[in-house]
């Protein structure tokens, strides 16, 4: 049996209520998250559901890209995000192991990728 543990979150960012700056939903604190360097992001309703895990060679324009992009698997659904975690993972492979795990093992509820619960 293989054991597979979720990485701990390198970056969370939160929806601001009232955000003063510039935002994407709510988000200000994009600047964060690094723009060079791969892993897996995973996005939370405010009462900590998992809505929808991805992976990125680039994270940061991946995750702004799920805000703007008309056909991201969570356009409907941008409103829910109050909470991003991200984490880094360098490694292909490993982001490809984790992105899987984790829909799976937590249930993300918009992934439609990857899905063996259903």
């Amino acid at each position: 049996m293989i054991n597979i543990t979720i990485p701990t979150p390198d970056v969370t960012i939160h929806k601001q209520e009232n955000p003063q700056l510039s935002h994407i939903y709510g988000f200000t604190d994009f600047h964060l998250i690094s723009r060079e360097v791969g892993g897996i992001f995973m996005f939370y309703n405010d009462r900590d559901e998992l809505l929808f895990v991805g992976k990125a060679r680039k994270l940061r324009p991946r995750i702004k890209k799920h805000f703007e992009d008309t056909v991201s698997p969570i356009r409907q659904h941008r409103d829910e995000v109050t909470r991003i975690e991200v984490c880094i993972v360098e490694d292909p492979v490993h982001r490809e192991i984790y992105e899987t795990y984790i829909i799976n093992e937590l249930r993300a509820k918009y992934n439609v990728d990857n899905v063996f619960f259903k």
